[in-house]
């Protein structure tokens, strides 16, 4: 049995801590939505959890993350899964100072601040699993989703530096990369063949988990298409409308 603390409400967060909590595991759930966590702390609690606990976080600048990592340190963690976030309107935030920075804060900076505040807890502990959702779109900057891909490619690349650094203390540091995701927050685009589900990418996760992962494509076929993306020539690249 382990204990996970799974930072957000998403579709995403959702289904992996359903995976979670049909193993057995004990669940603390934070977001910043009292009624939606007691809404899924139920479903959790019928679902084999042994046990569910539900805590308020607000991903903003003035979030106190140093204490929050150590309240709920002190309950003992074994995984730690981050999957808050928000899906920006491009042409709204682009040329919008305010907005541009709330997207970074809440998509880039508040994931690498909780980071921050947990690194150091789990280096000394000696063991245990960091999870956090990043995306496709932090491989490269394209010109449809360049704000929420360079808070996503800031967290990408704070990931690497943190599994290097924790590598030798025995704490697995994975980084998940889902493509399109069918979820409430993409309810307004329109899906084709690459889409996928939350739970799909949930299995993904807890296989990830189980081998020791380092990086994962979710679906898989994301590494080839993204390989093949940032293998175009920026030349060529900056002339295409992606």
């Amino acid at each position: 049995m382990r204990t996970v603390v799974i930072g957000a409400t998403s579709a995403i967060a959702l289904a992996t801590a359903r995976q979670f909590a049909s193993r057995g595991d004990e669940l603390l759930l934070l977001a910043r939505d009292q009624g939606r966590l007691d809404s899924i702390a139920a479903d959790l609690r019928v679902r084999n959890a042994a046990a569910v606990d539900t805590g308020l976080f607000e991903a903003a600048a003035d979030t106190n993350y140093e204490g929050l990592a150590q309240a709920i340190w002190e309950q003992g963690i074994d995984c730690l899964l981050m999957a808050h976030g928000s899906l920006p309107d491009q042409a709204e935030s682009q040329d919008d100072v305010v907005a541009t920075r709330a997207e970074f804060e809440t998509n880039g900076l508040s994931v690498i601040s909780l980071l921050a505040a947990f690194a150091g807890r789990f280096e000394a502990q000696g063991h245990g699993q960091i999870v956090v959702i990043s995306s496709v779109a932090g491989d490269r900057g394209r010109q449809s989703n360049y704000v929420y891909g360079a808070a996503k490619a800031a967290v990408s690349a704070y990931l690497q530096g943190l599994r290097n650094r924790l590598n030798k203390s025995g704490v697995q540091v994975l980084t998940v990369k889902p493509g399109f995701v069918d979820t409430p927050m993409t309810a307004h685009l329109p899906k084709g063949a690459l889409w996928a589900q939350p739970e799909q990418i949930a299995a993904g996760i807890m296989n990830g988990l189980e081998k020791g992962s380092d990086e994962l494509y979710l679906p898989g076929f994301w590494r080839l298409i993204m390989l093949a993306i940032k293998s175009i020539p920026e030349r060529i690249f900056k002339k295409l409308s992606l």
